[in-house]
């Protein structure tokens, strides 16, 4: 391998060194890296969450493996090829175009007017999109799909009604599991939270767990799949939100 001063480098140039002589790299395509890059994305979050900067630094290592990894075998594409020098210079320029206030002349001075320019720029990126609902992956899970099409659709539809008090049969998972502060840690798995005003909805990420434990605890015992059921629901929002967009589209066209 030719000497490189350049980490960045040295990694690329290491993956490309593999690809030519690993004859189980040789046979990977990006379809097959599909689960790795879901297990190395999870093992990041694991490391921020929870592990220390020395986890972090490794796992944002492994993950790099998979960018450059996915690279190397776009290099060898007879049709289309491009390489991790093009992903580099495709993310900068996009970058630099939706930060228009840090490289060029227009002004941010709150959080929020960063976000105008950011969407400004993506929108004019995305001008064939019909919906605001594309480029939504849906093989996010369940809950981060939720909230990603919550906020892309607050734009177009009101939020959804939520309700008042928990729905009725949802069970108490302080009740289902309750702290013994004498059992192994398989019995003690969830504490309950101090008593509130009765039908208040969570005002903090931990209630809002313990509800959300509640919710997949009555979908365990009435056998049903949390994750299926709040996929079904997702799907009537995104029909709803892409009804109101051709209905809006439908009172343009008719407008004068």
């Amino acid at each position: 391998m030719v000497p490189v001063t350049d980490a960045l480098r040295a990694a690329a140039e290491t993956m490309r060194a593999v690809r030519d002589r690993c004859v189980w790299t040789q046979r990977i395509t990006h379809r097959d890296l599909v689960p790795y890059l879901v297990e190395e994305s999870a093992e990041v979050v694991d490391a921020v969450e929870a592990g220390s900067p020395g986890d972090l630094r490794e796992e944002l290592g492994d993950l790099l493996w998979q960018v450059l990894f996915h690279a190397e075998i776009a290099s060898r594409d007879e049709d289309d090829p491009f390489d991790i020098d093009d992903v580099a210079r495709t993310l900068t320029e996009k970058m630099v175009r939706r930060h228009p206030h840090v490289f060029a002349d227009a002004v941010a001075t709150t959080p929020e007017e960063v976000l105008v320019h950011w969407n400004a720029a993506k929108a004019a990126e995305k001008r064939e999109r019909a919906s605001v609902l594309d480029g939504v992956s849906h093989h996010m899970p369940a809950l981060a799909l939720a909230q990603k099409l919550l906020a892309k659709s607050a734009a177009v539809l009101p939020a959804p009604l939520l309700p008042a008090a928990p729905a009725p049969g949802i069970p108490d998972p302080a009740r289902l599991h309750p702290r013994d502060e004498t059992a192994d840690v398989t019995g003690s798995l969830v504490a309950p939270v101090q008593s509130r005003e009765e039908g208040a909805g969570p005002v903090s990420e931990e209630e809002l767990g313990e509800a959300l434990l509640g919710l997949v605890a009555a979908a365990r015992e009435n056998g049903w799949d949390a994750e299926r059921a709040l996929r079904g629901r997702l799907r009537v929002l995104e029909a709803e939100v892409r009804a109101a967009e051709a209905r809006g589209r439908g009172g343009e066209n008719g407008a004068g």
